[in-house]
């Protein structure tokens, strides 16, 4: 494949993303904030809802699964990608007067919030495994680093255009700017899709599918048998256990501080809406710049992905350690560098883990890995957000812990979670991850079929 076309193919990839990453701030940055600090919801309630979707993750190798064996119209991705999209905007549009449930402590607003959520998680699920999948098959190898930095930066400064869309339509919150800002969901998210989409994926003719499906036994496409023969994959394959677990706990390093920033930022220094919503702004500046500084050095040179993550991994650390002590000494001046460099790292982090994962496929079952490696962070993402609110609840509501160093304890506890995810990758190898043959990924499929 030629430059040009991996350039084009990229940007296009890329453009798939936007609506992703909208719909994520909006529902980690804005919705949280809102409900949080200015509706008065309880906090655990919040975070646990924002993390169920999270949660569905299980569902990530069921449709990779899916999508490796039921191609539509000849294409294995795409048609999912789009059916996601469509399906996820939906409860987005709801998402304002749900908040206005929550702040009331309505136990009707709350089930409905979940069961909102959770579709939305299932959509995600379907979203997030087609689309690594595609990219895992159109972009050759030596690429990779490059293109998974242009796609998420993508998710990332879309996210940055939703806080600046939601400064500009909502500077204070009414239900009536919330409402009017989520109604643009469906308009990017189906916009910046379709457009993404066009010629993106080469249809792959009968004949070819099934000769990737020719080495497996035929099995059942239930989420519970996928499970199944993933675990398996994962019990016989030492490397893979590793790694799904070094990006279970790097995921939580990372996102434990997402949806209590902003409310750190209003309980302990008392700031502004307008000013928490620029939290995003500052660390996504700084992981587009660690994205495509990576992605363009490792296009040219060779170095390491697990080298590139464990760099990424200790940057965030030391980030989140500054604003560990920025909320201890109440000095507001650290927040902004801190997020800067942490930033930064997850740029670094996001290219080598992400990298990384592609690489830890076998042919034919790009889907289903992808999809165990998003199952992997979809668990991190929920245990995040859970285990961050349950902290704020216990420490500050309950046990009367002060703000400052309440939210000082988070910060460190999230800093210890990334070095550890970080001793874990040090074992992993992706030449041993390969020793796992198609004949062992077909008696894992075999098993399940007798079982």
């Amino acid at each position: 494949m030629s430059a040009v076309r991996i350039i084009i193919k990229t940007i296009q990839l890329a453009i798939t993303r936007v609506g992703a990453g909208w719909m994520f701030a909006l529902l980690t940055f804005n919705f949280n904030r809102v409900a949080i600090g200015d509706l008065g919801a309880v906090a655990v309630i919040v975070t646990s809802l924002i993390g169920l979707h999270h949660f569905i993750s299980f569902l990530y190798p069921y449709w990779g699964r899916i999508s490796d064996r039921h191609p539509i119209l000849g294409f294995r991705r795409s048609p999912y990608i789009l059916l996601s999209g469509i399906l996820a905007s939906i409860p987005v549009l709801f998402l304002p007067s749900i908040a206005v449930g929550l702040g009331e402590r309505s136990f009707v607003a709350t089930i409905e919030a979940f069961f909102l959520i959770a579709f939305f998680g299932m959509a995600m699920a379907m979203n997030g495994s087609s689309s690594n999948a595609l990219i895992a098959e159109i972009i050759p190898e030596k690429s990779r680093g490059g293109a998974v930095a242009v796609v998420w930066a993508a998710v990332i400064i879309s996210g940055i255009g939703s806080s600046i869309v939601s400064q500009v339509m909502m500077p204070h919150y009414t239900p009536e700017a919330m409402q009017n800002l989520y109604n643009l969901t469906p308009f990017v998210v189906l916009g910046t899709m379709i457009i993404g989409l066009i010629g993106v994926e080469p249809r792959i003719t009968k004949e070819q599918h099934a000769k990737l499906m020719a080495a497996q036994p035929a099995e059942t496409d239930s989420p519970l048998g996928t499970l199944r023969v993933a675990a398996r994959m994962m019990g016989e394959n030492t490397q893979a256990r590793n790694f799904f677990f070094y990006v279970l706990l790097g995921i939580m390093g990372i996102f434990l501080q997402d949806a209590i920033l902003e409310p750190f930022g209003k309980q302990v220094f008392d700031m502004p809406q307008k000013q928490t919503a620029a939290f995003q702004q500052a660390w996504g500046a700084g992981a587009l710049l660690g994205m495509f500084g990576i992605g363009m050095l490792s296009n040219f040179f060779p170095i390491a992905k697990k080298t590139i993550a464990s760099i990424g991994g200790a940057g965030i650390a030391l980030g989140l350690s500054v604003i560990a002590v920025a909320s201890l000494t109440h000095q507001a001046a650290l927040i902004t560098p801190a997020l800067l460099l942490m930033g930064l790292a997850i740029g670094f982090f996001n290219v080598g883990s992400l990298s990384m994962m592609m690489e830890m496929t076998i042919e034919g079952q790009a889907g289903l890995y992808m999809g165990m490696w998003g199952m992997a962070q979809g668990l991190g993402n929920g245990l995040a957000n859970v285990v961050s609110g349950a902290l704020v609840t216990v420490l500050m509501e309950q046990l009367g812990v002060s703000y400052s160093l309440g939210y000082a304890m988070i910060f460190g506890f999230e800093a210890m979670l990334m070095v550890a995810a970080i001793f874990i990758l040090r074992g992993v190898s992706v030449q041993e991850f390969k020793g796992l043959s198609r004949r062992d990924v077909s008696t894992a499929l075999a098993m399940d079929t007798a079982g």
